[in-house]
């Protein structure tokens, strides 16, 4: 990644933006990359995303993570928000592979402790082919487990795009995890704009507020304690975990328009995950282009012309993805009208069979 001092950190935000980091060559470089792109926060990975076990860290690497916190003016207790790795499956109905997850799943609140972090984010997993409830008990119980096994990080669930066995694309499965949860003040949850998007909860227009009302009625937000800001490259309800640039996807930036304006998504961390092509720069362009929607208040005239640069930009991608949404609805319409056709062939069947039994 291409390091760069041009992107100066506006320190007195509201709004805490900021963008998944590197931490290759050391735990502790993660910090200046964030600082170096203007992050108010950031987030990373405690250790290789893509094997299941990594070298512990040394005091010295421990050290240097703290010292360059204080140095570039980070608080790690609200500011840092980890991400799990992907493969970690707590609701696996397995129980030697939601084991291994657990153990996984524990080093890396034990490794956030150790560097003084107070939040860690983290997929809920699936049920896969268990019972979903039952498999929900099991999240909430692995949870509290790793609570009472640690001394201070909160363990924060992220909401998801998909359906069916995924926990977290209904927000009421977030709840029923939190209500198992005995240690209330060490469980939270992060929205991710583009899961919320793919999921079916419309963020466009008057849908925004109604989004938030409904998720306060039914998780409550005291327990929101991140942003994973992302636009999407799948239209609403497509179920699709497709993160696009600000501006370029479905989502688009009139949502931002609103997002700056509630006073709910102040002083927590606003994660960009969007596609990156070259380096971590284009996450300063974007945290950027935050600030200037939420501070500098551009003209409707500015407003649009970027919005049309944006739309324009991302318009093969849309397109692309639309068609392919088009396709899968209609294989699912196609393959819904056969199992109804099916379904009552046999009830039909099953009456003349009883019919004539009866006539017997």
């Amino acid at each position: 990644m291409v390091k760069t001092t041009n992107f100066k950190r506006l320190s007195d935000s509201k709004f805490w933006f900021g963008a998944h980091v590197s931490a290759s060559g050391g735990v502790s470089n993660s910090v200046e990359n964030a600082f170096n792109i203007g992050c108010n926060s950031f987030a990373l990975f405690l250790k290789s995303p893509r094997k299941w076990e990594s070298k512990p860290y040394t005091l010295d690497e421990i050290n240097k993570f703290k010292d360059n916190c204080k140095k570039f003016g980070y608080n790690p207790r609200t500011e840092i928000l980890p991400h799990g790795q992907y493969f970690i499956n707590l609701a696996n109905p397995e129980l030697e592979k939601a084991e291994k997850s657990y153990n996984s799943f524990i080093d890396d609140l034990k490794r956030c402790e150790s560097l003084d972090i107070g939040l860690y984010n983290f997929h809920p997993g699936s049920s896969l082919k268990g019972d979903h409830e039952t498999q929900l008990k099991q999240l909430a119980g692995y949870i509290n487990k790793a609570i009472k096994e640690t001394s201070f990080v909160k363990i924060v669930l992220e909401n998801m795009a998909g359906t069916g066995n995924l926990v977290g694309s209904d927000l009421k499965d977030l709840k029923y995890v939190i209500d198992l949860v005995e240690n209330k003040d060490r469980i939270g949850v992060c929205i991710d704009t583009c899961h919320t998007f793919a999921a079916g909860y419309d963020l466009l227009d008057d849908e925004y507020e109604k989004f938030w009302e409904n998720f306060d009625s039914i998780i409550g937000f005291k327990y929101l304690s991140a942003i994973h800001l992302n636009d999407s490259k799948t239209p609403l309800g497509a179920n699709r975990d497709l993160h696009e640039k600000l501006g370029e996807g479905y989502i688009g930036l009139n949502f931002l328009k609103k997002f700056v304006k509630s006073q709910f998504l102040t002083n927590i961390p606003i994660i960009l995950e969007t596609p990156i092509l070259k380096d971590d720069n284009e996450y300063g362009e974007e945290i950027k282009l935050l600030e200037w929607i939420a501070y500098e208040t551009p003209s409707q005239e500015e407003f649009e012309e970027k919005i049309e640069k944006l739309q324009a930009k991302g318009a093969k991608s849309r397109k692309d993805q639309m068609d392919a949404f088009i396709i899968k609805q209609k294989k699912n319409n196609s393959t819904s009208k056969k199992r109804a056709i099916l379904d009552n062939s046999k009830d039909i069947t099953e009456m003349f069979g009883k019919k004539r039994k009866t006539d017997k």
